[in-house]
């Protein structure tokens, strides 16, 4: 499994880009796609939501179990994938690329964060 470097990673297993004029693309990583099995339903934060760091705000269900989506930071959601909303296999066959789930416009990163290597010691 090779994480991207230029990703921020939470213990709760999502992944975090770089914001861009201060938006940041949030999805889950390879790692928890893997665990999860085939992905068969998203429920995403819709526009305008308001997401709070480490906190749930949504839902992926799969053929072996149903997981919490949690959001690595606090802001306002303003996309949400609908590419993957309608084929939610692409959480498993492209996590990092267009499996993304939504974006957000961050008023509050956790110091917490892991670097792509930190991640994959943590995940082992």
């Amino acid at each position: 499994m090779s994480n991207p470097q230029q990703l921020r990673y939470s213990k709760e297993h999502e992944w975090l880009s770089t914001a861009e004029d201060g938006v940041s693309t949030v999805g889950i990583t390879e790692h928890a796609a893997n665990a999860l099995g085939d992905v068969v339903y998203v429920q995403l934060p819709e526009v305008g939501d308001t997401v709070t760091a480490g906190e749930t705000c949504g839902e992926l269900e799969s053929t072996k179990s149903v997981s919490d989506l949690y959001s690595p930071v606090s802001g306002e959601v303003v996309e949400a994938n609908e590419d993957v909303a309608a084929d939610p296999s692409l959480v498993n066959s492209a996590p990092f690329e267009g499996g993304w789930l939504f974006k957000v416009r961050v008023s509050e990163e956790p110091k917490d964060l892991l670097s792509a290597d930190d991640y994959t010691e943590f995940a082992g």
